[in-house]
């Protein structure tokens, strides 16, 4: 099992908007095989900066959806809300 860490920067002023959009997009990305659960968090310091979390079978799984139409779905749901590219990086099982 491996983590999608992703940090995602709304535009000011449109986080209920995002957040709304993300509650019709996280069932999609759940449905992906591989995906054992999304998590999304707020910061403190900043509100308009948010870091997803999602848990994956393998990066070769996270892959397989960027191909797919559901990452279509998912990216009409939730890029259309970022002002700059989410920077996305994956982590290994705990240690």
């Amino acid at each position: 099992m491996i983590v999608e860490h992703a940090m995602l920067h709304v535009n000011p002023g449109r986080e209920d908007e995002f957040e709304m959009s993300f509650g019709l997009a996280r069932p999609v990305i759940e449905s992906a095989p591989g995906c054992h659960g999304a998590e999304l968090r707020r910061q403190i310091e900043d509100p308009s900066t948010y870091l997803l979390l999602v848990q994956w079978s393998s990066v070769e799984a996270h892959t397989a959806f960027r191909d797919s139409d559901r990452y279509t779905t998912w990216r009409d749901l939730t890029h259309i809300f970022y002002s700059e590219p989410p920077v996305v990086t994956h982590f290994q099982s705990p240690v």
